[in-house]
């Protein structure tokens, strides 16, 4: 079975592992967004599937644009059975979608029609749900609209912050991903279209989303803190300083003051901040120029008056 593996960041790898180890599939090459320059010194980085692939003497393509007219002869001379994409980055022309004999699949991190779009991990822990799961579908022209081959639902751990549930659904994707593939080179897979009525839809996650309205309940700043973490992460301020938090609980209390003060200061028992709903209680934080570190040690070094405001913007 002859098969191009399309994906970019680390939740496509275990698919691409996975996929490498069948000897039924023959991987003709690996599509990957081009590597950008990250960090403080805009050093050149590979991407995560860029990696893996050359671990494994896969060959990669890092295409500007994979609908070019060279990329479609490139593929036509692969004599491509399918098209397998994992969280990539680039949308598929119907040229090429129409191109290989079995057509493209995608591996998707919700139970569709539910959570169409780029973030199904972080909102599905936003709503609070207890259950996730993965789809492999068809790919169409739509978002996430292709008609459903198979699913596997997984339990949202009350313990999973985003990066939790990312690597349990990118381990059970990898072998839906897999089971998909080996069936249809068989021609042996369900195909069902998807309740439109029942769709939903995430959009791209950007920094400013991990900002804290202490207006908001305590439920909703918990749900959003686990979210966010490990990206793009949750934050607030403290004396116009960016403070970022890791991990908070809900206290059973409330009270009078407005939301975003401080309610308890103290190293031996946390930091409680009243929100709109509730009381919230952090567990770790960061404030901007020192390390991360559990409260109580924040609060050993750093003094805070009690009734002092965590802020939703800069001074």
């Amino acid at each position: 079975m002859n098969i191009v593996f399309a994906g970019t960041p680390d939740f496509a790898v275990p698919s691409l592992i996975k996929l490498s180890e069948k000897d039924e599939i023959n991987i003709k090459a690996v599509i990957t967004q081009p590597d950008r320059r990250r960090g403080r010194g805009k050093k050149l980085q590979y991407t995560p599937v860029k990696k893996e692939s050359l671990k494994r003497s896969i060959k990669v393509l890092q295409p500007k644009n994979i609908n070019s007219d060279e990329m479609i002869n490139k593929f036509k001379e692969m004599n491509l059975d399918l098209i397998v994409v994992v969280a990539y980055g680039q949308i598929l022309s119907k040229k090429l979608l129409d191109l290989p004999e079995k057509g493209c699949i995608n591996l998707h991190a919700s139970l569709l029609p539910e959570y169409r779009g780029s973030s199904p991990i972080q909102q599905a822990i936003l709503d609070g749900k207890d259950k996730t799961g993965v789809t492999t579908m068809f790919m169409e022209e739509g978002l996430d609209t292709g008609d459903i081959i198979y699913q596997k639902e997984v339990d949202i751990k009350a313990s999973f912050n985003a990066g939790d549930l990312h690597d349990k659904l990118a381990k059970t994707g990898a072998k839906l991903l897999t089971k998909t593939v080996l069936d249809l080179k068989e021609n042996d897979v369900p195909r069902k279209s998807q309740d439109e009525s029942k769709s939903s839809y995430t959009g791209q996650l950007s920094k400013k989303d991990g900002l804290i309205d202490w207006t908001k309940s305590s439920q909703d700043i918990y749900y959003l803190v686990k979210a966010m973490n490990p990206w793009p992460g949750s934050f607030t301020y403290l004396n116009g300083k960016l403070l970022k938090i890791f991990d908070v609980d809900i206290i059973d209390n409330n009270t009078e003051m407005k939301p975003g003060s401080v309610v308890n200061a103290d190293p031996d028992f946390g930091l409680l901040v009243q929100t709109g709903d509730g009381v919230i209680k952090i567990n770790r934080l960061q404030l901007a120029g020192k390390n991360k570190m559990s409260s109580s040690d924040f609060l050993r070094g750093y003094d805070i008056e009690e009734g002092i405001q965590l802020d939703s913007e800069k001074e």
